[in-house]
């Protein structure tokens, strides 16, 4: 048997099956490149296992491809035969009906999403459960909605029916199941962001996985082309070039596009077509948020991120299309325009995801995300040549998102550790540390009163992840990614004397309530501590304005959702459903 090659190639329906190329076009199906491996049936690799088990109609869809030869030549099972092409309608109406095909776009579509996590934060990246195989069912329940279920270990995909009976399938829109691969690795992560908190951090999970989906997109530029669409071609001497008018590259045009809305074969379906996709957070204005401040429900306060972060790149591809060269005065090399959108978006996409590593495990809010955004990117790219960070930011402020004050320099990054912080390294093995959980926690402890620990605190440290990036100009970052968190379970009778400040207004002297704090340290290569980025236990402001939030939504003296169910229950609230 032959060596398997680095990856593979398999059929996947690009975007959603609301893209058609061309105005009454076929839909578009195209190969993407996964890791090389060799799959069982499921499919099933070393990360995802497809399980594909009808709950509603209580039966199992057998899968019946092969996906390598019996000499281990790896083989896409949905390929068009011979004498056809992916455009053609009785190819996409037999892929369409079969259900192999859909648990083939679902493990395909995850491992991409899996891929740019891995490649963004260099290092593997695990699941939350601890386990290596996430499962995913592409049919598992006759319901208009798609979760993450951490205790199942799974991502659940939906079916629905149209008014004219026809199927919808969540699991073969590409949005939808890059979002849902996204919230399984943002948990293995940062597995406290779960935990009831402010309205930023519940909201966070959502805002963050509708980024990846939607910049992620990008990277597949035959598919941006035909959703952008070609309006003439101008021949030269030895090529062709495609152009698009310049109207539809306006920032207007951009943000109604197919491109920025998520799922909009769902949104169609679910709202008779008056919205064109399930989200269109990149229509939300900063004049709307500002309106909203301090009343923005939970769920739909997640779209004011998504809104910050795709307004930036629209402002920034607009910018670099403008300094494209015109055809005939107003027209652009289409293909030009598309391969700036998708190294734009890659480079978004890649900040997007690294600055989770700089980021607090507990109690996140939106300006700490964007502090985390800023320093992400300077510590790979020092100098801001594109003006990535400095568009990202002023958005991000238009939209009332502000780096976290003092806690900051001038350009909005976190501030650095300084050299002469007084900690004690003396007694700590550096080699030790990157590894061990319990040479870490040695030096946070001996370090506690310098690091501001509580030291009455519930203290641990959940993980030490070695990352090695590489930036634009080849030189590497050595880093070295260290997670601790602290709780303190108490009544609230006891408050004010754990936490120093009065206990807030309706909360009972019997009510439970686990105070968080925690914090990350970055290690450069030498062991030194680069940054501390942390939300402090005994900070009595912030357990007061997190614990107040919590008595008025309604989440403390009350019995909490099942585990399983809770991003369930989000995303039925999310649907419309």
């Amino acid at each position: 048997m032959s060596e398997p090659p680095p990856t593979r190639k398999l059929t996947i329906i690009a975007k959603d099956p609301g893209l058609r190329l061309g105005p009454d076009g076929p839909m578009a199906f195209v190969e993407v490149s996964v890791p090389a491996e060799i799959l069982a049936k499921g499919p099933t690799g070393y990360r995802i296992k497809v399980v594909d088990y009808n709950a509603t109609e209580r039966r199992t869809y057998l899968d019946e491809q092969e996906y390598q030869t019996r000499d281990g030549t790896l083989v896409d099972p949905f390929a068009p035969l011979p004498g056809e092409t992916r455009e053609d309608p009785a190819y996409q109406r037999r892929l369409l009906a079969d259900p192999n095909f859909h648990a083939q776009n679902a493990y395909a579509i995850a491992m991409r999403t899996l891929g740019a996590f891995e490649r963004a934060l260099g290092r593997r990246v695990s699941w939350s459960s601890g386990g290596h195989q996430l499962h995913i069912a592409p049919h598992a329940f006759a319901q208009a909605n798609a979760f993450y279920s951490e205790p199942d270990r799974a991502l659940m995909f939906g079916y629905f029916f149209r008014r004219d009976g026809q199927p919808v399938f969540t699991c073969l829109s590409h949005d939808i199941v890059a979002h849902e691969t996204a919230h399984a690795l943002l948990d293995g992560l940062r597995s406290r962001f779960t935990e009831p908190s402010g309205p930023d951090q519940a909201a966070f999970h959502e805002g963050f996985a509708d980024i990846v989906a939607l910049l992620s997109i990008f990277s597949l530029k035959p598919v941006v082309a035909a959703a952008i669409g070609e309006d003439g071609r101008f021949a030269d001497t030895d090529r062709t070039i495609r152009l698009v008018s310049v109207s539809k590259l306006t920032a207007e045009a951009i943000r109604e596009s197919i491109l920025l809305g998520v799922a909009r074969e769902v949104g169609e379906a679910l709202e008779t077509g008056q919205r064109g996709a399930l989200r269109r957070s990149v229509g939300l204005t900063p004049e709307a948020v500002h309106l909203l401040q301090g009343e923005v429900e939970e769920h739909a306060r997640g779209e004011i991120l998504v809104a910050a972060m795709m307004n930036a790149f629209v402002a920034l591809w607009s910018d670099r299309i403008a300094q494209l060269g015109r055809f005939a005065g107003d027209s652009y090399n289409l293909d030009a325009v598309v391969e700036e959108g998708a190294k734009l978006a890659g480079h978004l996409l890649n900040m997007a995801i690294r600055a989770l590593d700089y980021c607090p495990p507990t109690d996140l809010d939106f300006g700490q995300y964007l502090s985390a955004l800023l320093t992400a990117d300077r510590e790979l790219v020092p100098e801001d040549e594109w003006g990535y960070r400095a568009a990202i930011r002023t958005m991000f402020e238009r939209y009332g998102i502000h780096p976290q004050g003092a806690a900051c320099d001038a350009e909005g990054c976190w501030q650095r550790y300084p050299a002469d912080g007084a900690l004690t390294y003396a007694r700590s093995n550096y080699q030790a540390m990157t590894r061990s959980r319990d040479e870490l926690f040695r030096f946070l402890w001996e370090n506690r009163e310098t690091l501001d620990l509580s030291a009455r605190a519930y203290s641990e440290v959940i993980s030490i992840d070695p990352a090695s990036r590489i930036g634009p100009d080849g030189i590497a970052l050595h880093e070295t990614v260290c997670q601790y968190v602290q709780r303190a379970d108490l009544f609230g009778a006891e408050f004010k004397a754990v936490l120093g400040a009065e206990r807030p207004e309706g909360m009972r002297s019997s009510d439970r309530y686990t105070a968080y704090g925690g914090g990350v340290l970055i290690l450069d290569q030498y062991g030194r501590v680069k940054y501390h980025i942390a939300n402090r236990l005994e900070d009595a402001e912030r357990q007061l304005s997190r614990a107040q939030y919590m008595v008025d939504a309604g989440q403390i003296g009350a019995p909490a959702a099942p585990d399983r169910l809770r991003f369930a229950v989000l995303h039925q609230q999310r649907m419309g459903a």
